[in-house]
């Protein structure tokens, strides 16, 4: 009986992870592609506040149901998987997701960290979208309209931006 070589290799991770007793890590990075663009969703709170500082960008927190949610759905279709949204992107802001799905599986450590977020930054519907300074102080957050457009949707974002870039000076 041959054995293929994908199942062979998870299991080596598998045994050089017990080997050197590290658990099973939790994906931190989800990539969609936009066009001819990948966009970088980060999962991790903690490494997407350090991507922001590092980069001096924006933090943008999608507080999500991805799999469920109709206006979350629509987002994603009228603003997050348009090109203009991924070249904006790509200059200003480091991209966070925090999903609640239903359908899809979720890591427990995942679901547990997205639900403290989620309580932390006082998120009770969905889509919420944070917009945060790279220390992860809130300057303000978006929503979900019918007559939403990635144009309309990037001068929010400027706008919540200018404000904390007066305030800070």
């Amino acid at each position: 009986m041959k054995i293929k070589s994908s199942v062979v290799a998870w299991l080596a991770l598998g045994l050089l992870c017990v080997a050197c007793g590290k658990k099973e890590s939790v994906p931190s990075v989800s990539e969609k592609t936009t066009g001819d663009r990948e966009l970088h969703w980060l999962t991790d709170f903690g490494a997407a506040k350090t991507a922001a500082r590092t980069r001096k960008k924006t933090l943008l927190v999608n507080f999500t149901g991805s799999d469920w949610c109709p206006p979350c759905l629509a987002m994603e279709k009228t603003v997050f998987s348009q090109p203009e949204f991924a070249a904006y992107a790509s200059k200003n802001l480091v991209l966070m997701e925090v999903d609640f799905p239903r359908r899809k599986k979720q890591a427990p450590e995942l679901a547990a960290a997205n639900q403290k977020l989620a309580s932390e930054y006082g998120v009770d519907g969905f889509p919420t979208i944070g917009i945060l300074d790279p220390d992860g102080k809130p300057l303000g957050a978006l929503g979900y309209r019918p007559d939403i457009t990635v144009e309309s949707f990037i001068a929010e974002i400027e706008k919540l931006r200018s404000v904390a870039g007066k305030a800070g000076s």
